[in-house]
C-alpha cells in the first residue's frame, strides 16, 4: 500500500534509574516507546518512529551535480594534456614545477598528560560531579579526556553480574557516599569486569565489595554513551574509604 506507514527501529539499554530520563531524549527525537523490558541492572527500551520519504528530487538535483562535475572533470583533464610544451620531435611535454611543494609538515600531536584529573585540580571536573547523569557535559568531557585519568570519592550504586558470568561484573558508581540513593553526578560505569581488575590497595583492601561500599575511585576515562546516559571507565586503582 503507498500510504502504509514505515517504521524504523531503536533498542536502547539504560541503567535502572535514568529510564525515565532515556525516554524522554527519545520522544524529542520523535521515536515512540514500543516495549520495556527491567532487568536487575538494565532495562531494555525499544523505540520506533516513521521512516523520512526519500527524498526523490534532491536525489535527482544530486545526480544532477555528479553529471555536470564528470563533464567538468573532462574538460579540465583534456586542457590540460593539450597545454603542455612540445620538444624538437613535436611530443607534448610538461613543464616540472621550479617551486618545492608548499604543503606543510603536520604538527606533532601532543603526548597527553600524565597527571590526574581531580575534583581539586579542575573546576570543570567538580562541576560535572554535581550535574545531571544526562546533561550534555558528560559527553563533552568525555571526548575532550578520553584517555585521561580522573578520580573521586564515590561508592558502588550498584553491582550485578555481567551477563551469565559468576565472576565478572558491570559497577554503576556516583560520586559522593549515598550508593544506592545517588541522586547528582554521572552514572560512571565498569563494564565486564572481575574483583581483580577493580587493583584494590590501601593497608586492609576490602575481602568483598558491593552496593553502598565507598572507595577513592582512580579511573581511566573510555567515553560517554548519551542515549543512556552511561558514563564508561576502566579502573586504575580502588582504594576503600
Amino acid at each position: 500500500m503507498a500510504d502504509e506507514i514505515k517504521y524504523e527501529y531503536k533498542t536502547v539499554q539504560t541503567v535502572r534509574g535514568t529510564d525515565g530520563l532515556v525516554i524522554a531524549r527519545m520522544q524529542k527525537d520523535g521515536w515512540e516507546l514500543v516495549g520495556q523490558a527491567k532487568g536487575r541492572l538494565r532495562s531494555t527500551l525499544d523505540f520506533r518512529r516513521p521512516k523520512k520519504p526519500l527524498p526523490w528530487l534532491l536525489i535527482g538535483a544530486a545526480a544532477a551535480v555528479f553529471v555536470i562535475l564528470a563533464i567538468v572533470i573532462g574538460t579540465a583533464t583534456a586542457l590540460g594534456d593539450g597545454g603542455g610544451k612540445k620538444d624538437g620531435s613535436g611530443k607534448s611535454t610538461t613543464a616540472a614545477s621550479e617551486k618545492p611543494s608548499s604543503t606543510s609538515t603536520p604538527p606533532v600531536a601532543e603526548s597527553a598528560a600524565t597527571d590526574v584529573i581531580t575534583p581539586q585540580s579542575s573546576p570543570e571536573f567538580a562541576a560535572l560531579l554535581k550535574a545531571d547523569s544526562c546533561d550534555k557535559a558528560n559527553l563533552d568531557f568525555a571526548t575532550r579526556h578520553k584517555g585521561r585519568t580522573v578520580a573521586f570519592d564515590g561508592s558502588i550504586v550498584n553491582m550485578a553480574p555481567h551477563g551469565d558470568h559468576d565472576t565478572r561484573y558491570d559497577f554503576l558508581l556516583g560520586p559522593g557516599d549515598k550508593g544506592p540513593n545517588t541522586g547528582v553526578g554521572p552514572a560512571f560505569k565498569y563494564e565486564d569486569v572481575n574483583i581483580q581488575d577493580l587493583r584494590l590497595t590501601g593497608k586492609e583492601p576490602p575481602a568483598a565489595v558491593g552496593a553502598g561500599n565507598k572507595f577513592r575511585f582512580v579511573a581511566e576515562v573510555r567515553g560517554f554513551n548519551a542515549e543512556q546516559c552511561l558514563f564508561f571507565l576502566d579502573p586504575v586503582s580502588t582504594e576503600p574509604r
